[in-house]
């Protein structure tokens, strides 16, 4: 459920109202679970998800009472280790931006398994992919990468993986 103006419109307690609207960063934590069914493709793929605003399209996290709710967009941090890769995938429903707030993180834009185009992030770097295009991640550094990851829905599509991603035909059973 998005967050409501109710308590606020209402007169309720405005202190435990702000407090509602506020993710520390202290009280979150990278969860490795999440998107650990996609080990199964290989170990450089864990990574771990810190959840702020809602919770991403490959998981349902409606139970962590950490997480603000979302009303138009997710907002989370990802924590790639060393040699830790995002796999190639495509949100079809929404687009999806980046910005790197520590280590620097190689962004693939791909178009078809023979076409890609490689940039690296640094510190306050930012990508910015629109729906329907193709992206992958990767930390080809020796510390941890963590970087913002904005989707701009409340509860976006599970994304594909096409065919040429080590992803293609892993699920999460």
């Amino acid at each position: 459920m998005p967050l409501t103006t109710t308590a606020y419109d209402n007169g309720d307690d405005l202190a435990a109202y702000t407090d509602s609207l506020i993710a520390t960063k202290d009280s979150r934590v990278a969860d490795f679970d999440t998107l650990s069914f996609q080990e199964k493709a290989g170990p450089r793929f864990r990574r771990g998800q810190i959840r702020y605003v809602g919770s991403g399209a490959t998981g349902n996290h409606e139970g962590d009472s950490r997480i603000i709710p979302s009303g138009g967009f997710t907002f989370s941090n990802m924590l790639l280790p060393p040699g830790a890769e995002g796999p190639a995938h495509t949100h079809h429903d929404v687009e999806e931006a980046f910005f790197v707030l520590e280590g620097e993180v190689e962004v693939g834009i791909h178009r078809g398994p023979d076409e890609v185009e490689h940039r690296t992030l640094g510190y306050r770097d930012m990508i910015v992919v629109p729906a329907g295009v193709t992206r992958s991640l990767k930390n080809n550094g020796d510390t941890d990468a963590l970087f913002c990851v904005v989707i701009g829905t409340q509860k976006p599509q599970v994304p594909t993986y096409p065919e040429y991603s080590p992803m293609h035909g892993v699920t999460r059973g």
